[in-house]
């Protein structure tokens, strides 16, 4: 039997983790300068473990997904 996600230590424990995460994944995807994305919002799923990211840059915004306990980004979905 394998451990609840309560029980898991937990990669991304901070917004801050979270965060140079997602910009690091849409720097490389969207090849962008790290320096020119901004940080619009963030927000923790207590149920599920994951952090979700809203960023934007140039005249793109997009929601980066990622599981805080694996540290790896899910999902990106531009809006």
């Amino acid at each position: 039997m394998s451990p609840g996600i309560g029980l898991m230590k937990r990669r991304l424990e901070k917004e801050k983790d979270a965060i140079a995460l997602a910009i690091s994944g849409i720097a490389k995807k969207y090849d962008v300068i790290p320096e020119n994305i901004k940080t619009l919002e963030t927000k923790y799923h207590n149920d599920s473990g994951d952090w979700y990211v809203a960023l934007e840059w140039e005249d793109k915004k997009a929601i980066v997904q990622m599981d805080s306990v694996l540290g790896t980004i899910t999902e990106i979905k531009e809006i």
